[in-house]
């Protein structure tokens, strides 16, 4: 019992996600239909791209990009730009949580070193909103894109075309947000440390080429089990560690909701229910149920109830927005920050709430004003 309750306080999604898988089960029986649930591609691209920028991260690889774009900054201003919008841009490529993990460590360390420790939490909440709404650029930027694209028969071309307006007035209130921090146009007190290395060499080479492989398959022109031997031979080959530092709890999350969202689409009158609350109202339904149970769950769930699976792409994006649990990849920020020594998380709080309801209500606005 008491390793139940430590493994739902480690991952309370992937707990309620088969908790629903299983109670569903008894509903619809379990039959080999439960394998055709399952989108095995779209797994299989999300644990290569992890692996993939897994192997980055332990060359520091990003460390050393973040390193020699801040060695440019002389003023508070361009400093909190660049640790912004290095989550904002490397999001689209690295996904939002992974560009979490990275730079939020290094912003608490250069504000530290800067003796800027007050600019801790603006600046860490707008590096999560950047994350969140940087990776809605790209099918690969979030699991939620990689699944909604892959289920979809929408271009690549077309998804940039759907997600750019909201993208861009992102970028823009981000910018216009940075004007806003106190003390913004003093020079920096100390010289940034440049001390880091990318290490890897060859096997660089190797991930780099496997990333570009990802990035074909995605777009539909490789097939997946290319991108998976590979990524696996290469792992294998320079670096095993990372096959043991994937985020496995993630994939087992997709898998339950896979099955829970299938056994939904076979009870007629739960299907039927969720239909006539979803159709038409696919952007605020995926707005709404993120709150609760966090955009990429929510894209999971909404996804079997929709055609129009373009508005729900908007929908979960925009959802990622709002409470602290609406994108997991906030929980991130969250933890990260309140771990440090003095940490005032009731403070870390509003200010994050009330950021995110402004930028949700902004792009909501906007989507009013396209559309």
């Amino acid at each position: 019992m008491k390793s139940v309750v430590e493994l739902m306080k480690k991952d309370i999604v992937l707990c309620i996600a088969w908790m629903l898988a299983i109670a569903s089960a008894f509903v619809v029986h379990p039959s080999a239909e439960y394998i055709e649930y399952i989108d095995f591609r779209t797994l299989a691209i999300l644990w290569s791209l992890m692996v993939i920028v897994q192997a980055f991260r332990d060359r520091n690889a990003f460390e050393v990009i973040g390193q020699s774009l801040l060695k440019r900054t002389e003023y508070i201003w361009q400093l909190a730009a660049v640790l912004i919008f290095l989550c904002f841009f490397s999001s689209m490529f690295i996904t939002n949580d992974v560009a979490l993990i990275t730079f939020v460590p290094f912003t608490i360390m250069i504000l530290k070193h800067c003796d800027r420790s007050d600019l801790m939490i603006p600046v860490i909440v707008l590096q999560t909103i950047a994350a969140n709404l940087g990776s809605m650029m790209t099918p690969i930027g979030n699991p939620q894109n990689l699944y909604l694209y892959g289920l979809s028969d929408i271009e690549f071309g077309s998804f940039v075309a759907l997600v750019a307006p909201y993208t861009v007035i992102s970028g823009v209130l981000l910018a216009v947000c940075i004007f806003f921090l106190k003390g913004r146009s003093k020079k920096i007190d100390s010289d940034i440390d440049s001390s880091e290395e990318i290490d890897g060499g060859f096997s660089l080479v190797l991930d780099a080429i496997c990333f570009i492989v990802a990035i074909l398959v995605v777009l539909r022109i490789l097939p997946c089990s290319i991108l998976v031997v590979a990524v696996l031979a290469v792992s294998l080959m320079c670096h095993r560690s990372t096959l043991g530092k994937v985020d496995y709890s993630l994939l087992l999350t997709f898998a339950g909701f896979f099955i829970f969202t299938g056994n939904m689409s076979n009870i007629p009158a739960i299907s039927q229910g969720l239909e006539s609350v979803v159709a038409g109202h696919e952007l605020m339904t995926g707005v709404i149920v993120s709150q609760g149970i966090s955009n990429v769950p929510a894209s999971l769930l909404l996804s079997g109830f929709s055609d129009n699976l373009t508005n729900l792409i908007l929908g979960v994006n925009f959802g990622g927005l709002g409470t602290l649990i609406a994108s997991m990849a906030s929980l991130i920020s969250y933890k990260l920050y309140a771990e440090e020594a003095g940490a005032q998380t009731g403070r870390f709080f509003i200010v994050f709430t009330a950021a995110n309801l402004l930028f949700l209500a902004v792009l909501v606005a906007a989507y009013n004003v396209i559309v």
